[in-house]
């Protein structure tokens, strides 16, 4: 009795240790490399909440078919270390409250190993509590609110792009230089897009530099009360901190207005491409339109980047239309590529995390990404551009500076190129 006990007793831990090596396998732990959540043998499952409809749909929605475009260009060659990568593109409208419900079910339905670049800055804030609880990298975030470099409270939160203080600082620099003896206003939205852009301007010309301060809600269109306040206010430059739909409800409202300042717009709402076919046929009204950004033209086919992200967007991405917002979500994807390679087979959230905060990255920017251990925010270096006829150039340097009490100064570090097979080495 006691011998047939104990064969039982064997047998069961044999069964109970088969049953262990399967779960871990299917886990990852068989791949040589990973046992993360969304990381197999073969495939990187990575996931994204975007406004592909609702108010800010206009030339947002083109990001992340870019970054999924990237990534299927990285795909054709063989993937990282041996691994694809699978893109989730969720819809949440640019609606806080479906944000939460996407977000949740590629976490925990869908088993994602990163969030990449989540857009929106009332959007996305909502959902950082529940992705540091869930200990989930949320890489790249598609907003310059400076909520996502917020290291100790959000230690797996990095932001991308050049912060909208950062681009009102370099602004507020360029107005202070050249239209020293003109009336200043802002129009922004009611979030902290539009705070975060207000601090900037207001940390280099003053409190009292200006004039007048209007906001807009995206649930609303009518923005002739706030258009017609800076008319009335005598407002010779207006800085916005719009999404683009809300830059061409502006300008066209203002031209209806017979109001005609000089606008100087944050880069997520002043693609000429996308501002512009959202005017239509008012078009021409943003001639002499200034703005911010951080990223190559997507008019300078001299560029590399441009010639890499052209060639990408042909043959990954059905030639779709390509903008400012192209370039923004192939830069994206080439970063996540990037630390991905950095950090090897062996892939883990917490590998990848450090990854990024060694600051071996690099991409297309004009300027340095800031990533450290104690900075996760994104480019710290922007450049001012013009539209003239159809076309959206830069002149003058590039500056850096950040959110905080940095003097902005000139950066004079050459920008990067890509490799000849547009794809980061390890």
């Amino acid at each position: 009795m006691h011998e047939r006990t104990t064969r039982v007793r064997r047998s069961v831990a044999a069964v109970a240790t088969v049953t262990l090596i399967g779960t871990l396998a299917s886990c990852g732990g068989s791949d040589g490399g990973s046992s993360a959540p969304g990381v197999t043998a073969t495939t990187i499952t990575i996931g994204t909440h975007q406004p592909l409809t609702g108010p800010a749909a206009a030339g947002y929605s083109s990001i992340s078919p870019a970054t999924k475009a990237y990534f299927d260009y990285v795909n054709s060659k063989g993937g990282v270390h041996g691994r694809t990568i699978s893109y989730e593109i969720k819809d949440d409208g640019y609606n806080p409250a479906n944000t939460q419900k996407v977000v949740r079910e590629l976490v925990l339905k869908d088993k994602v190993f990163a969030i990449v670049n989540g857009l929106g800055t009332p959007t996305h804030t909502g959902v950082l509590d529940f992705l540091k609880t869930n200990k989930v990298p949320d890489l790249f975030v598609a907003s310059g609110s400076r909520n996502w470099n917020q290291v100790d409270k959000y230690p797996t939160t990095f932001g991308f792009q050049a912060d909208y203080t950062t681009e009102t600082k370099v602004q507020a620099t360029y107005i202070k230089e050249n239209l020293a003896d003109k009336k200043v206003c802002f129009l922004g939205q009611d979030d902290d897009f539009g705070r975060d852009a207000l601090r900037g301007l207001t940390q280099v010309l003053g409190e009292d530099g200006v004039a007048e301060r209007q906001k807009y809600v995206t649930s609303n269109t009518n923005v002739a009360p706030q258009i017609g306040k800076l008319k009335a206010a005598g407002c010779e430059v207006v800085s916005l901190a719009t999404v683009p739909g809300f830059t061409a409800l502006a300008v066209g409202t203002a031209a209806r207005l017979k109001f005609q300042p000089q606008w100087i717009s944050a880069s997520v709402g002043a693609d000429l491409n996308t501002v512009g076919a959202a005017l239509g046929d008012a078009a021409p009204l943003l001639e002499g339109f200034l703005s911010t950004n951080y990223l190559p033209s997507a008019f300078d086919d001299q560029d590399p980047w441009i010639k890499l992200f052209k060639q990408v967007n042909t043959d990954f991405n059905k030639n779709a239309p390509f903008t400012g917002n192209t370039v923004y979500g192939m830069t994206v994807g080439y970063l996540f590529v990037q630390a991905l390679e950095q950090t090897g087979k062996d892939l883990t959230r917490e590998g990848l995390m450090e990854t990024i905060e060694k600051g071996g990255l690099d991409g297309s920017g004009l300027g340095e990404l800031r990533y450290s251990p104690d900075d996760h925010a994104g480019y710290g270096g922007v450049r001012m551009a013009k539209v003239t006829g159809t076309s959206q150039d830069y002149f003058g340097p590039t500056y850096a500076t950040d959110d905080g009490d940095t003097p902005v100064k000139e950066y004079t570090e050459d920008p990067t190129v890509p490799p000849a097979d547009g794809i980061p080495a390890a």
